[in-house]
């Protein structure tokens, strides 16, 4: 089973998507209890809501279920947000806080060192590699990591979730001009709602590559999934009429994003 796919473009553009995979391997889907097979935390057609929208943006998405290991978390296991609750590295629930492994069937230290090693490991160095290929042809690179999630949740937060959630570790992940073109586009959305650095300021992917020192830049879309789904239960159907009408802000956003990056490379140059 292929663990992660690329497909390479040459906008200073990269889309991450580390949760849209359903991928179980039989022997880690035999231990999950009933709850744990609904799969219900997936980051349901998220690839398929951005895809063709920056033609020459290069793809990297994981394959493999955040069941498995999640993609999106510190292989140390460090929570990305202390203190509030939130689900680990290889979860031991959902997002509700219900269990999704049979009794005893949980993860062990060696289940996690071999899902880090055969899973995570394979996804960051594809994720890497196209980071640096990118950098090499532009002399910046921007990850745009793509996540959605259900916009009512009371175990990880409360109210209703914004439709938009753009995170950058509070600034410290890109280039001012890359946040202000996701927050001014957002904003300009009529019918819909953002916030930046509210309760997703970016996960492990965004903190870890975001050096805009470097001319590395990594933002978080973070979409409430009532902007695109039929309802947010299975079985996570998408609304074709709702998904169109997100595209177009979706398409506005990336490319203003990518008009920001060339800019920004130029000024490296002339720097």
């Amino acid at each position: 089973m292929a663990v992660f796919e690329v497909q390479r473009g040459t906008s200073p553009v990269i889309l991450g998507f580390p949760h849209t995979g359903t991928d179980v391997p039989p022997p880690i889907w035999e231990r999950l209890n009933d709850n744990g097979r609904l799969l219900a935390d997936t980051d349901w057609h998220i690839h398929e809501l951005y895809e063709g929208l920056l033609p020459e943006a290069t793809t990297v998405r994981a394959t493999f279920h955040r069941y498995v290991v999640d993609a999106n978390r510190d292989p140390q296991g460090v929570s990305l947000y202390p203190g509030q609750n939130t689900t680990g590295l290889v979860p031991e629930t959902d997002f509700d806080g219900a269990a999704i492994w049979k009794k005893g069937e949980g993860p062990t230290h060696a289940d996690i060192a071999a899902r880090l090693r055969d899973f995570h490991a394979p996804y960051h160095a594809a994720l890497a590699a196209e980071i640096a290929r990118i950098k090499a042809l532009h002399g910046i690179a921007v990850l745009y990591d793509c996540h959605s999630i259900r916009s009512h949740i009371p175990f990880l937060f409360e109210g209703k979730l914004p439709d938009f959630n753009i995170g950058t570790d509070m600034g410290r992940t890109c280039d001012p001009a890359i946040e202000a073109a996701a927050v001014e586009c957002a904003a300009s959305a009529v019918g819909y709602s953002h916030i930046l650095n509210g309760r997703f300021k970016g996960g492990w992917t965004t903190r870890h590559y975001g050096r805009p020192e470097d001319g590395i830049h990594a933002i978080q879309m973070e979409l409430a999934q009532s902007t695109h789904l039929a309802t947010e239960a299975p079985p996570f159907a998408l609304d074709a009429a709702k998904a169109e009408r997100l595209r177009a802000h979706l398409k506005a956003i990336l490319e203003r994003i990518e008009t920001k990056a060339f800019d920004l490379k130029r000024l490296r140059s002339e720097a």
